[in-house]
C-alpha cells in the first residue's frame, strides 16, 4: 500500500517538473535538481528497506515539497539571486540530515521484511 502512495506521488513529482520544465529553463539549477532527486531516491530506498516509518516518511516528502516551492518561488521573477540560492542548499542540507537521521533511528516500518 505504501509503495503504491510513493509511486503515485512519484508520478505526480514527474507530472509537476515536466510542467514547471517548460516555465523555466531546464537548466536553471541543475545542482538544486540533482539533490532534490537524490534525496527523493534515498527517501523511496529507506521506504523499500523499511528503514522509515510511515509517519517519517510522510514528513520528510512534506519537506521535499516546501523545498520545491522555495525553489519554484526564487525562480519565479526569472533571476534566481545568491542569497535565494544559498536558501536552497540550506533547507537541502538541512532535509539530507533528517533523511539521514530518520534513516538510521531505530525505528523501523511495521512491516519491514526480514527486520
Amino acid at each position: 500500500m505504501l509503495t503504491l502512495k510513493t509511486l503515485a506521488a512519484a508520478l505526480a513529482l514527474v507530472g509537476a517538473a515536466g510542467a514547471f520544465a517548460q516555465a523555466a529553463p531546464a537548466s536553471s539549477m541543475p545542482r538544486v535538481d540533482q539533490r532534490q532527486a537524490n534525496q527523493e531516491r534515498r527517501i523511496d530506498q529507506g521506504v523499500t528497506s523499511g528503514a522509515l516509518t510511515k509517519r517519517e516518511t510522510a514528513r520528510l516528502e512534506k519537506e521535499q515539497a516546501h523545498v520545491e516551492k522555495a525553489e519554484t518561488r526564487a525562480q519565479s521573477d526569472g533571476t534566481v539571486t545568491k542569497k535565494e540560492r544559498r536558501h536552497l542548499h540550506r533547507m537541502q542540507d538541512r532535509a539530507s540530515a533528517d533523511i539521514y537521521r530518520q534513516k538510521h533511528d531505530r525505528q523501523r516500518a511495521a512491516s519491514a521484511p526480514g527486520k
